[in-house]
């Protein structure tokens, strides 16, 4: 996402009649183009991304360093986690609800329920299927516009067993 505000040429009269909306509206932008965790360059401070992103949704141990995760979940579409390194520097961010990620990123057999938390976070609805002995969770995502739904089967031993992702069809019902 790249934010850019552009104002259209205005006189004076457009402004005394409009100006206090037009100001809202601006600032309402510029925010939600500081909020946008896609913008963090490498080497920032800790206390720069708190500054600029705020509280995260979540924080995890990484080794070493750690982990700021601020998703848009329940109803967002969006993951991103903030990897700092052991000196609270900005090493890497990214946005992990992508369906080019899944099969290089999910462990099915190896991954337990804290690794799907740290990489993307509380599930947005958890599931039970007759045919599966477990619970599934399931995140919303983008694909290309599209609304898509991530299934995480998870197994009674809290083990992944697989995943599998699909058309979000309520989101397509959903007059907003």
């Amino acid at each position: 996402m790249t934010c850019r505000l552009t104002l259209p040429a205005t006189t004076q009269h457009d402004w005394s009649r409009r100006g206090a909306a037009t100001a809202l509206v601006a600032a309402t932008l510029i925010a939600g183009c500081a909020s946008d965790p896609a913008q963090l360059l490498p080497g920032r401070s800790r206390a720069e991304v708190l500054q600029q992103l705020g509280a995260p949704t979540a924080v995890y141990p990484l080794s070493p360093g750690e982990r700021l995760q601020y998703a848009r979940a329940p109803a967002g579409t969006e993951v991103s986690n903030v990897d700092l390194d052991a000196t609270g520097q900005v090493v890497s961010v990214r946005q992990e609800l992508d369906e080019r990620l899944f099969s290089a990123t999910i462990r099915p057999g190896a991954w337990r329920v804290a690794d799907v938390l740290r990489t993307y976070g509380q599930p947005m609805e958890i599931s039970r299927v007759s045919s599966f002995d477990g619970v599934i969770w399931s995140w919303r995502y983008k694909a290309i516009n599209a609304p898509r739904l991530l299934h995480i089967y998870i197994d009674p031993q809290g083990g992944v067993d697989h995943y599998s992702v699909g058309d979000d069809l309520m989101r397509e019902r959903m007059v907003w």
